[in-house]
């Protein structure tokens, strides 16, 4: 039983979000029936993002739509807010937010309060100040951008099999992505295997003609997996006549131009950015402690150092390392986030009980990337595996961490069927603008930009 009644606000719908609140509805199953705890989750988006599997999306091996988790389906016990945590006052025990009602409603923001805080906000991309990145770059964090790259890639094929103009063709089939991380490999290695594959389909367009360009500031890639799978990586990708370029950094991009810090410009109207996060907004708005790097400080028991009724883990936290060398911190990965949640979740119920709380600890597992289909590199258990193995490994791990059985089920059945029969290469970007081809017919003129054309494309 627990002690009093109890509001819990979880900021934040995506792994730790999710399933902390998913770990609470069970262990708080009888409290939330007799209402003695209340669970609301305040998030922009009504689902949760599997992100190890946009790659795949991108790429046309697994629908968008298996991708996420409705949090309403998985959540049922929880009140589910669509909205933006603006600013936080722990003092008060509340949390400013703007709802999607609120702005039609011209209302401005709400304020929810709470007894007992979870802050899962996630993080954002970590962005430069480099000409021409905000005009022309994309990022990989979410589906949508997952699904607007794909759709861009083909795109840019089209244009480079219509156009008579060879700087319009060199342009449209030179794609640079920034960020030698998880995100910014399995992005490049999914979409050029998927590339590879659509040329077959253009009578004028060749794998040989595509420029595929990976730009890295360190001198190695997937750190995570070390440096004899890393300088595999590196190795393997420039047989496939992509461009790895260590210890280089992106100064500008303006005027759909590629700068690079070692000299080399190459026009382009694809430049992906991966290079890396940074803590969302809303913790710098608020008044709980935080580290140098803007994430929250934290305890080995993922309370808030210093603070009571406050709580945090993932991407927002800076969660002690209790298996290494004092001061190490464990690092924001969607391995970690899972792991937090669940003893967030418990010592939470613990907290709302009077008992003591669990320190959380880790074993590493190791870890897996995609470079493709067919290709993969992996550090499992310390055995390291390369090629076919390595990548059958990473659709088995990700398959058992995809949450419920139902997504589970969709995308084993979409990669059997994707085994049976051939790659899909449609491009559907007028699904970002969907109205544009009926305002066309109804106004005369584009209603967004007469840059673009009458799909919405640009």
């Amino acid at each position: 039983m627990v002690k009093e009644r109890a509001r819990i606000l979880m900021v934040g719908g995506g792994y730790v979000g999710m399933y902390t609140a998913l770990r609470l509805q069970q262990k708080l199953k009888a409290e939330l029936k007799r209402g003695e705890v209340e669970i609301t989750v305040v998030t922009p988006d009504p689902y949760m993002t599997y992100q190890p599997f946009l790659p795949e999306a991108a790429a046309g091996s697994i629908s968008p739509r298996h991708v996420v988790v409705p949090l309403r389906r998985v959540l049922d016990r929880c009140r589910i807010v669509i909205g933006e945590a603006q600013s936080i006052d722990h003092a008060k025990r509340t949390v400013t937010l703007t709802t999607l009602a609120g702005e039609e409603e011209g209302a401005g923001a709400e304020h929810l309060s709470y007894d007992e805080l979870v802050l899962a906000p996630g993080s954002i991309a970590r962005t430069l100040p480099i000409p021409g990145l905000a005009e022309y770059a994309i990022g990989f964090k979410t589906v949508e951008e997952a699904i607007g790259l794909r759709n861009h890639v083909i795109e840019q094929m089209d244009i480079a099999s219509s156009t008579r103009d060879p700087a319009i063709r060199d342009a449209a089939l030179t794609f640079v992505f920034v960020g030698g991380g998880y995100a910014g490999v399995e992005a490049l290695g999914e979409l050029e295997d998927m590339a590879r594959y659509t040329a077959r389909y253009y009578h004028n367009v060749q794998p040989e003609d595509m420029k595929w360009i990976l730009v890295e500031a360190s001198n190695r890639i997937l750190p995570e997996v070390g440096e004899e799978m890393g300088k595999y990586t590196v190795t393997q990708l420039r047989r496939r006549n992509i461009d790895v370029r260590l210890d280089t950094r992106l100064d500008s991009c303006a005027d759909r131009i590629a700068v690079l810090s070692d000299g080399a410009r190459f026009p382009t109207r694809t430049v992906v950015w991966t290079a890396g996060v940074k803590p969302h907004p809303v913790l710098a708005a608020s008044d709980l402690p935080l580290n140098e790097r803007g994430r929250l400080k934290c305890t080995p028991q993922l309370t808030v150092d210093g603070t009571t009724h406050a709580w945090a883990a993932g991407d927002a936290a800076a969660v002690p390392d209790v298996t290494a060398e004092p001061g190490t911190e464990t690092a924001p990965n969607a391995q970690h986030a899972v792991r937090q949640a669940r003893v967030l979740g418990d010592n939470i119920v613990h907290s709302l009980r009077g008992e003591e709380l669990e320190t959380y600890s880790h074993k590493y597992v190791g870890s897996v990337a995609s470079l493709g289909l067919h290709k993969g590199v992996a550090y499992v258990y310390g055995r390291k595996l390369k090629g076919y193995p390595a990548w059958f490994m990473h659709r088995v791990y990700h398959l058992s961490r995809v949450p419920t059985f139902n997504r589970k089920a969709r995308v084993l059945a979409e990669w059997i069927l994707s085994g049976l029969f051939k790659r899909e290469i449609v491009s559907l970007g007028s699904l970002e603008h969907p109205r544009a081809e009926f305002e066309l017919a109804a106004g005369g003129k584009h209603p967004l930009d007469p840059k673009l054309g009458p799909k919405g494309s640009s």
